[in-house]
């Protein structure tokens, strides 16, 4: 995997008879909506997204599931979260600092962390992930803030 994206094409998964048809005009961020670390993530991007761009699906998702299954990711214990950006799908740290990077001051400044060298970004990501539940919390259900934001959520 690169640092910036996975091996795929560019819109790939539109080929996958797997993947439902969804809105990939904004981006998209597949998280686990069980994690409290990923949905508090999640809450962030919302409010910094004054012109609401960004979409949202959980890794429990018919949706989530099949892009997980698409890019080859775990899609049992959701250890990365998955943007999907004009098509090209970012994990791990490349896709946090890509999300941060389509938000605007002050949270753009998050995206710097691009210039930690890899590999010690995504071990870094991975130390993290393996330790999120523990560390943070595990939700029985979905943290996102309120019902305004279930249009942008693709179920």
């Amino acid at each position: 995997m690169t640092t910036n994206a996975l091996p795929f094409e560019d819109y790939s998964y539109r080929d996958d008879i797997q993947v439902s048809d969804f809105n990939d005009e904004n981006p998209i961020i597949v998280f686990d909506g069980e994690c409290a670390l990923c949905s508090s993530f999640i809450q962030f991007v919302i409010r910094h997204d004054k012109p609401e761009e960004f979409q949202f699906t959980t890794g429990q998702s018919q949706l989530g599931q099949a892009l997980f299954q698409h890019y080859e990711l775990d899609n049992v214990n959701f250890e990365t979260n998955l943007l999907i950006s004009k098509g090209r799908a970012y994990a791990k740290m490349s896709a946090f600092s890509q999300t941060t990077s389509l938000l605007p001051y002050p949270a753009k400044f998050l995206s710097l962390t691009k210039l930690i060298p890899s590999p010690l970004d995504n071990w870094l990501y991975d130390v993290i992930a393996k330790n999120r539940y523990r560390l943070f919390g595990h939700a029985d259900s979905c943290l996102l803030p309120d019902s305004n934001i279930k249009k942008r959520l693709i179920e």
